[in-house]
């Protein structure tokens, strides 16, 4: 008597099958793309371009560390201050002599407005937690975010959000996006 030999299965459909599968999970899974931080890159710079100078009272420095302790201004400070004291620089309610300068300009729909020269420099070292980085950037979003909000409330009675496009432009110009990042350090 001879060795039985066992009947072979066929797979060539197998991979169809698989190819299928993979494909109706992609299709179907959510991917949340929500992460991260909505900037928008300057346009390029002339190469002949030379940078204004700005001066010191018009810097708020923001520094993080690599055990995650955050300086600001010269003064440690936790992340739940940031954002008002960002919005108290950027704004210079009280027209501070330590506090940035303001310049007046002619915005459409506002008017004669006091535009802060205010910028926010952040800079954090290599070894900085990402948890920490993004609390700080949220933070000093927020503090532009309310800033613009309550402008376009005093304004035009209607939080920043529900303007059209040409009232949130000059809400835009009003209170700019101040904030430069600088190369992490080691």
């Amino acid at each position: 008597m001879g060795k039985k030999s066992t009947p072979g299965l066929n797979t060539s459909a197998m991979s169809d099958i698989s190819f299928l599968l993979l494909a109706f999970f992609l299709m179907t899974s959510n991917i949340n793309t929500d992460m991260g931080i909505a900037r928008r890159l300057p346009q390029p710079l002339p190469p002949d371009f030379k940078p204004p100078e700005v001066r010191e009272r018009n810097i708020f420095q923001v520094k993080i560390n690599r055990n995650d302790r955050i300086l600001f201004n010269k003064e440690v400070g936790d992340v739940s201050l940031l954002k008002d004291r960002a919005k108290e620089f950027l704004g210079n309610p009280t027209d501070r002599p330590d506090l940035p300068e303001k310049v007046i300009i002619d915005i459409p729909y506002i008017g004669n407005y006091p535009v802060s020269k205010g910028v926010i420099s952040l800079q954090n070292d290599r070894g900085t937690s990402y948890e920490t980085y993004f609390k700080v950037q949220n933070e000093l979003t927020a503090a532009i975010n309310e800033m613009r909000d309550e402008l376009s409330r005093s304004k035009f009675s209607r939080p920043y959000k529900d303007l059209d496009e040409d009232r949130r432009d000059a809400i835009d110009k009003a209170i700019p996006v101040a904030i430069s990042e600088a190369e992490p350090k080691k």
